[in-house]
């Protein structure tokens, strides 16, 4: 039996929110508002809607430490992780929000929502990098430590060759000053159990054993942050509480479970597309309840296929085609068809550390994009995803002069692709390893609820879903055809 008759099928673009008829819930999350996380939200974005799903919920926020503002800037972990914008932030939402507050709002502390504390705060320039790319500063210890404060000897010096923002050089900032700052985007908080999911006993990126959770045991992933700072929840929320909500004294452990308890619970998804309506219609699994319901961790290429949850939509029957427009129709196809070029559209993969190297798979290596965004329903990475994708590296990445720049040299062996000296915008992995083949290296983003928080990559360099297919085109000369691309966009906007 079909989920959806002809007549939902018309309306469903305009019945998402709930209920039918239903008023679409308030936008913005403040920290200590006292609303009822519902088990169910829906929110309109450009593409269709988003809905997020919480387990066993609803979710009472009035106390609970995810929602309550406990930091000296008057933020609490909802602010940087809107539900709206898959528990991420859009630069549109920021945008939105210094428009409606006058820059007021906790989301622009000095300590990370402005381009850096010392630029005069009142002025919209100075928010600019979140504004425009949704881009907070990350200040990281140099020389790199651990997270358990162990100092690690770095095998490269850092130089800031540009230091637009001020973050990079004087009194308080730069290397000299024993930091670096970096500009990333946030990473969404939910679908967590996917993120945490262990495929294999060992990196085969490093060639070396997962390391083990210090708190019970257990191998952790290396998933969760974009430079694997934080190899667990844990970690991860006092890195936040002090780097970004500004605690006097760390979380408690009853805060930590109630976090951690919130954020395992959590499902994101697009639900439905503008053009195509319900995403899981005609018997296709798009929306968060797939996520929901299913193991995590299971490798695409030897079990269900990387985004298989459209393969339906390949071959719609003349009756059920009957039942839609011509674009649902054609948006439907189209759909399919990218999540097949996903899978099968082969290229030559190049100069590129955790694929090429460390270990190593051959250089050009002849794959697809599920070589690295392969496990099902998610897109991330079942081994830990530390890459190099050229994003905030030169000669690949996009030169922007309002990012900081530096000049990495190898003390020891070269970079096993740009040599002794790399130029970067954002050292990545290498800022948590001491390693200069870390350089660029950046953990694999997950892929749903994509068409609710642009831009994308870890420093925005993506504007909207067309943007990375055409970096990823240019980065490794795939060669994809117009309709390939438009395929490829469009799949995306459903995930």
């Amino acid at each position: 039996m079909r989920k959806i008759s002809l007549m939902v099928a018309g309306v469903a673009g305009a019945a998402v929110f709930g209920q039918l008829g239903a008023a679409a819930p308030e936008r913005w999350w403040s920290p200590g508002e006292g609303r009822v996380f519902p088990a169910s939200l829906d929110y309109p974005n450009d593409h269709g809607t988003l809905r997020v799903l919480v387990d066993g919920g609803p979710v009472e926020t009035k106390g609970h430490p995810f929602f309550e503002p406990l930091g000296a800037n008057g933020r609490a972990c909802v602010t940087c992780h809107q539900p709206a914008d898959a528990m991420s932030i859009s630069a549109a939402t920021a945008a939105e929000r210094w428009n409606k507050t006058g820059g007021k709002d906790p989301l622009f502390a000095a300590i990370d929502g402005a381009n850096c504390p010392s630029l005069p705060q009142d002025r919209r320039e100075s928010h600019s990098l979140l504004i425009e790319r949704g881009l907070f500063r990350i200040q990281l210890p140099w020389p790199v430590r651990q997270w358990n404060g162990r100092p690690v000897t770095p095998d490269f010096t850092i130089e800031v060759m540009r230091d637009p923002n001020g973050c990079n050089s004087g009194p308080n900032y730069g290397p000299a000053a024993g930091n670096i700052s970096v500009y990333r985007r946030a990473r969404p908080v939910a679908n967590m159990k996917y993120l945490l999911a262990v495929g294999f006993p060992f990196d085969p990126k490093q060639g070396f054993a997962l390391p083990r959770d210090p708190d019970d045991g257990s191998m952790m992933s290396g998933n969760i942050m974009a430079d694997n700072r934080a190899g667990n929840l844990r970690i991860q929320m006092e890195d936040a509480a002090h780097g970004h909500l500004q605690f006097a004294k760390g979380l408690n452990a009853k805060q930590i479970a109630q976090i951690r308890d919130f954020e395992m619970r959590v499902y994101t998804a697009q639900q439905v597309s503008k053009q195509a309506g319900a995403l899981d219609s005609m018997d296709a699994e798009g929306g968060p309840m797939k996520l929901k319901n299913s193991q995590p961790g299971a490798l695409g290429s030897i079990g269900i296929p990387v985004w298989s949850e459209f393969a339906k939509w390949e071959k719609i029957s003349p009756e059920d085609a009957k039942t839609l427009t011509p674009e649902q129709l054609a948006f439907r196809q189209s759909v399919a068809r990218g999540a097949r070029v996903f899978r099968e559209k082969m290229f030559l993969i190049t100069d590129t550390a955790g694929i090429n190297s460390r270990i190593g798979f051959g250089n050009p290596v002849r794959n697809s994009c599920v070589f690295c965004h392969n496990m099902s329903q998610m897109g991330n990475d079942v081994a830990p995803g530390q890459v190099d994708l050229g994003t905030t590296t030169m000669p690949f990445a996009d030169p922007w002069r309002d990012l900081p720049l530096f000049r990495i040299t190898c003390l020891k062996a070269p970079h096993p692709h740009y040599g002794r000296v790399i130029y970067t915008m954002d050292p990545g992995f290498a800022m948590t390893t001491g390693r200069c083949a870390d350089v660029g290296k950046i953990t694999l983003q997950s892929m749903r609820g994509l068409a609710a928080r642009a831009p994308y990559f870890s420093n925005g360099l993506a504007k909207d879903l067309r943007g990375i297919v055409d970096y990823y085109d240019r980065r490794y000369n795939i060669g994809y055809t117009e309709q390939e691309k438009q395929d490829l966009t469009n799949m995306m906007s459903a995930l």
